[in-house]
């Protein structure tokens, strides 16, 4: 976790992936898409900006990443929906095989400590 910094404008953040840094505009932007395209994701749930007080949508950088990959795969011709999916399933066997190598490594680790 990033440590606080309340005098730096985004309160020391700025290592923080999930902190909403970017308006809605400024993410349309970095990613070459239109505003309406990051409306599209959220409807179809795949990023939910969180909201500023004035309930306008923030993203963070983790969220401009799967948009990204979201944006790579529609421009291949995927529909929207079928992107939003691929990007799901994508994260989630990247989690299982993240899960999966802990636990190899925590098996490894046992069947070394314990005498055959």
């Amino acid at each position: 976790m990033a440590e606080e910094n309340p005098a730096s404008p985004l309160g020391g953040h700025l290592d923080d992936d999930d902190f909403p840094a970017y308006t809605m505009g400024r993410a349309a932007e970095m990613l070459g898409t239109t505003q309406g395209f990051l409306r599209a994701l959220g409807e179809a749930r795949l990023i939910t900006p969180l909201r500023s007080a004035g309930g306008h949508r923030r993203y963070s950088r983790y969220q401009l990443r799967v948009a990204a990959r979201a944006r790579e795969l529609v421009d291949q011709g995927t529909p929207i929906e079928a992107a939003c999916r691929i990007v799901i399933l994508e994260d989630q066997l990247e989690e299982a095989q993240r899960i999966n190598a802990e636990y190899r490594r925590a098996a490894e680790s046992a069947s070394r400590e314990s005498p055959a």
